[in-house]
């Protein structure tokens, strides 16, 4: 049977098949040669970069995606919706072809059924856990984009569903496989600097998904044809579409969809000092400047987070700052002489017996350098973030960013910042054992959030 003919008739399968339920296909079909059968929610930027880069396992088959703008979703059934060239790819066609195509993910989860093995997901944040949660509970292998939530009270929901489904999950924070990652957390854990007494993270790049319109008005601008206004929208409160605020990528800006600065880049400072150090919640954050207020993220913010101590830090709590938008270097990162250029972004871990420099996406410096003069630095390890997943989910195995584990505490982090951000000025005091504030018991009605009518998620919104 040709594959095109065993597809149709899966998915007729799939459709008909409501009277009963069975075991996704990677357990159905215990052939050697079984397909691993994936199906994406949002495949243009981000969501385009992880289909794409889950496909390059040879043993993935797409066989569904699902957009909300049709114009993007053509894109992705030629292998041509990713924002990164890199990942453009019209030879995909072949292996992309067969895939049906879907604008609401509802309906996508539920025709298809048990032909998906698999799902990832890049969307704006604030659809992210609704999302998850619903392809958890049918059972569904999830590769979820970060931040992974938009507020505490779906992370922790999440992380609840993610352990009760027993699938395998992976936090979208690819550099978290890198060579570059792996090589500071082997630094760390060999205490090349001793122990670590605090760190500091800085990003100062401009946020290329500032918006163009950065005020609400009550009259709507006319809603492209290829864009499910509706669709969009979905769990969020309903707002008009205007022109050049929000669509394709500049909703990260805005409160209601995205999580600013934080979910942009932060999850992928936190993702590395959370590996490095072992974290867990942080007992207490505050923003040390004026905040965020209003609809729109500020584009700049200056914060501390205080967590507990593990092993690998120097004492029984430890700090985090974290700023972005242009303040000045802390006068105690020390940078290596051989990086010349502007590093307008990274991470410093101060130690006991030195530091380490960490740009993002760069390897890793021990400093001052010399005394690190004929150091030999620890062989690297390499790993694929996207096709280890896929391996991890066909073993049974727990990927490298497990959302109960690993992501979701460090999605909670992020998120605290977040509120701290909204509420600028004295210390907010977390209880992670009840998930609350223990210190400002009316910001606790900002860990949730009611979802539009039309979109409840049960035990979310």
């Amino acid at each position: 049977m040709n594959r095109r003919r065993f597809l149709q008739q899966s998915l007729a399968a799939s459709a008909s098949a409501s009277a009963y339920v069975s075991a996704p296909a990677i357990v159905r079909a215990r052939s050697p040669n079984s397909m691993f059968q994936v199906a994406s929610i949002g495949v243009g930027g981000m969501g385009g970069n992880t289909m794409m880069s889950v496909l390059q396992h040879p043993k993935v088959r797409m066989v569904g995606m699902c957009d909300v703008d049709a114009k993007t979703l053509e894109l992705a059934t030629k292998g041509m919706s990713s924002r990164r060239k890199e990942h453009q790819d019209p030879a995909a066609k072949e292996r992309l072809g067969d895939a049906a195509t879907f604008r609401d993910y509802r309906e996508m989860l539920s025709k298809l059924g048990d032909s998906i093995d698999a799902v990832t997901i890049g969307t704006p944040d604030h659809m992210h856990a609704a999302m998850a949660v619903t392809a958890l509970r049918a059972k569904k292998h999830v590769y979820l984009q970060k931040p992974l939530t938009h507020h505490i009270h779906e992370a922790r929901i999440l992380s609840a569903e993610a352990a009760k489904a027993g699938v395998t999950t992976q936090m979208g924070t690819q550099g978290h496989s890198s060579i570059e990652t792996s090589l500071t957390v082997d630094l760390i854990k060999s205490g090349a600097i001793g122990k670590v007494r605090e760190v500091i993270c800085w990003e100062n790049k401009k946020a290329s998904w500032w918006p163009k319109v950065t005020e609400r008005k009550a009259q709507a601008d006319p809603v492209p044809e290829h864009i499910d206004w509706n669709l969009w929208l979905g769990v969020a409160n309903e707002v008009p579409f205007l022109e050049g605020a929000y669509h394709p990528s500049m909703w990260r800006s805005w409160v209601d969809f995205g999580v600013g600065m934080m979910g942009d880049m932060g999850c992928h400072y936190f993702d590395v000092v959370f590996a490095c150090l072992g974290l867990a919640a942080p007992k207490r954050v505050r923003c040390l400047d004026e905040g965020s207020k209003g609809d729109l993220y500020a584009q700049k913010r200056h914060l501390e987070l205080e967590f507990p101590g593990t092993p690998l830090t120097a004492g029984d709590t430890i700090k985090m700052t974290w700023s972005d938008g242009g303040y000045p270097y802390d006068s105690r990162v020390i940078k290596p002489s051989v990086l010349t250029k502007d590093t307008p972004s990274g991470i410093f871990f101060i130690g006991e017996n030195g530091g380490i420099f960490k740009p993002h996406s760069q390897r890793p410096w021990l400093v001052p350098e010399k005394k690190f003069t004929g150091f030999t630095y620890p062989k690297t390890r390499i790993a694929n973030h996207y096709t280890d997943w896929v391996d991890a989910c066909m073993k049974g195995e727990k990927a490298a960013t497990d959302l109960p584990t690993y992501g979701c505490p460090v999605t909670e982090a992020v998120l605290l910042g977040v509120l701290s951000e909204r509420n600028p000025g004295d210390w907010i005091e977390w209880d992670a054992a009840a998930g609350k504030v223990t210190n400002k018991p009316e910001l606790n009605a900002q860990l949730t959030r009611k979802y539009r009518d039309g979109w409840s998620v049960e035990g979310l919104g």
